[in-house]
């Protein structure tokens, strides 16, 4: 495939552009005819991807961590429409937390990711789309790869977003998570999957998964499929610090499924709105607030497996 490299020299804490002259040289020896971009600011890979796919490329890598592939993800679309279907997102992994790899069991290993990219295997693959209230006031559209929730995880990701992420992701997210939690009360939200009548419940986080794990590792959804054309939504209430702090294996496992305050759902379609201010997060990004939309777009793309 006639392959692009959407490069976030930021991620990895700094350390992949630091590193770039070493790492282009072994992408070259893997993707001879690889062409490639530095990112320069916010959003910046989503224009650069979309304009690649324009020029046409089959496949659009993103060598960065979780911001990064959404970025890169949301690049694929214009005007709500996938600019090509068959065209396919690859990963090279290099950031701090890296929850979307772990759903495919993908390491952070370099020489690994150029190894799969080379072999050009591809599946479909589902993206979620979100309709949402931006701080400004207006409605924003953003696509997601991974998971998007709303709730304490919205706040986990303001206070992560805001430290330089040098301890890795895993214990970034926990300290953020001890952080948000300490200034944070379950939010009344009214939500409805398909169609279906609202239901109103006190949220600590309810999250939309596309993949299963968010937060820095946690395993939010361990049944999720990213090709099933369905969204595995899991509803945590009444939770604070003491429960994620004793618990806190069974959320890295998956076992909270089995929990009192867990809740499951499956939809291709949620709809959620609040009284309150409900901040939310999308694939580790912090965007806006309720009220939102979130439709599953069933194969959309395609993913280099």
């Amino acid at each position: 495939m006639k392959t692009f490299l959407v490069v976030n020299p930021k991620s990895g804490n700094g350390d992949t552009g630091k590193r770039w002259g070493e790492l282009q040289a072994k992408v070259l020896r893997a993707l001879p005819d690889a062409k490639w971009e530095l990112t320069q600011g916010p959003m910046d890979a989503a224009r650069i991807t979309t304009r690649a796919l324009k020029q046409g490329f089959e496949c659009v890598v993103a060598v960065g961590g979780d911001g990064t592939i959404n970025e890169v993800v949301n690049g694929f679309f214009e005007n709500g429409k996938a600019l090509n279907p068959s065209a396919a997102l690859g990963v090279l992994p290099r950031g701090t937390g890296g929850d979307f790899r772990k759903t495919f069991g993908w390491t952070t290993d370099f020489d690994e990711a150029l190894s799969r990219l080379a072999r050009g295997q591809t599946n479909p693959f589902d993206v979620g789309e979100l309709e949402f209230k931006s701080h400004g006031g207006g409605t924003q559209t953003r696509y997601f790869a991974n998971i998007c929730s709303f709730g304490v995880s919205g706040v986990v990701d303001d206070e992560v977003n805001r430290t330089t992420k040098a301890l890795g992701g895993k214990l970034s997210f926990m300290l953020g998570s001890v952080k948000a939690l300490l200034k944070y009360s379950d939010r009344k939200v009214r939500f409805s999957l398909d169609g279906g009548p609202k239901q109103e419940v006190a949220v600590t986080t309810l999250s939309v998964a596309n993949g299963k794990y968010f937060g820095g590792g946690m395993k939010v959804a361990p049944e999720a499929n990213v090709s099933d054309g369905q969204f595995d939504v899991t509803v945590w209430s009444g939770y604070g610090l003491t429960d994620f702090a004793l618990k806190q294996g069974a959320i890295y496992s998956g076992q909270h499924v089995k929990w009192k305050g867990t809740t499951q759902y499956r939809c291709a379609e949620l709809k959620a709105e609040s009284d309150e201010v409900v901040l939310i997060d999308c694939d580790g990004e912090q965007p806006g607030m309720l009220p939102c939309t979130m439709r599953i777009r069933p194969a959309a793309i395609r993913l280099c497996v």
